[in-house]
């Protein structure tokens, strides 16, 4: 295991953008052990916290755990100390957005990038596009087309829509001007955004 060297100016600059009580974790776990998606990190969320009261972010910033993490909440439920580990992640994020470090997983990015540009534009998603556009950036189309499972997903579409599970038209929410705001919020940087990240 690599040494670490504390870095306490490291933690003070993270909670004023939060405050995420980083500090109260008491290495429990359960905030690990409830992750749906802890197969697929290189760092557990518990790590994530102790790397970051160590000040160890670059670390962090560098790992695959940002992009895999969905920010489902469910590691900041089970967390007896309130630790708000969904908003960090989400935090890390942008910070690691904002410095250019390079993503370990960029179809993660894409597909956050993707649903952020539908949440401009109407203020929710329009799933029935969300999907084919992010396919088409990512190069997916490139895969399904190879395997041949293009023609079985399209089908599924259509059949998802037929349901009423898709929609055929794109709803734009009422509140446009909260929309702008949130994201003009979050266009001031991560310190003093209250907005969506990314």
């Amino acid at each position: 295991m690599d040494p670490y060297f504390f870095n306490p100016q490291y933690l003070d600059a993270l909670e004023k953008a939060g405050p995420f009580r980083a500090l109260a974790c008491f290495q429990c776990r359960k905030c690990t052990n409830g992750c749906p998606l802890t197969f697929a990190m290189d760092l557990m969320p518990d790590e994530v916290i102790r790397l970051v009261v160590l000040g160890e972010g670059e670390r962090v910033l560098r790992s695959r755990t940002l992009w895999v993490c969905s920010s489902c909440g469910t590691c900041s439920t089970r967390c007896p100390n309130e630790v708000r580990i969904a908003e960090l992640m989400d935090h890390l994020k942008e910070t690691a957005l904002k410095e250019g470090v390079p993503c370990p997983e960029p179809e993660v990015l894409l597909l956050h990038q993707s649903f952020l540009k539908q949440i401009k534009k109407r203020g929710r998603v329009f799933e029935t596009f969300l999907l084919p556009s992010y396919t088409l950036r990512s190069g997916l189309w490139r895969k399904s087309w190879k395997e041949g499972t293009w023609l079985r997903e399209l089908i599924l579409g259509v059949k998802m829509a037929q349901k009423g599970r898709l929609s055929w038209r794109p709803h734009r929410t009422a509140d446009r001007a909260g929309i702008e705001r949130a994201f003009s919020e979050r266009d001031k940087g991560p310190s003093q955004s209250k907005g969506p990240s990314l």
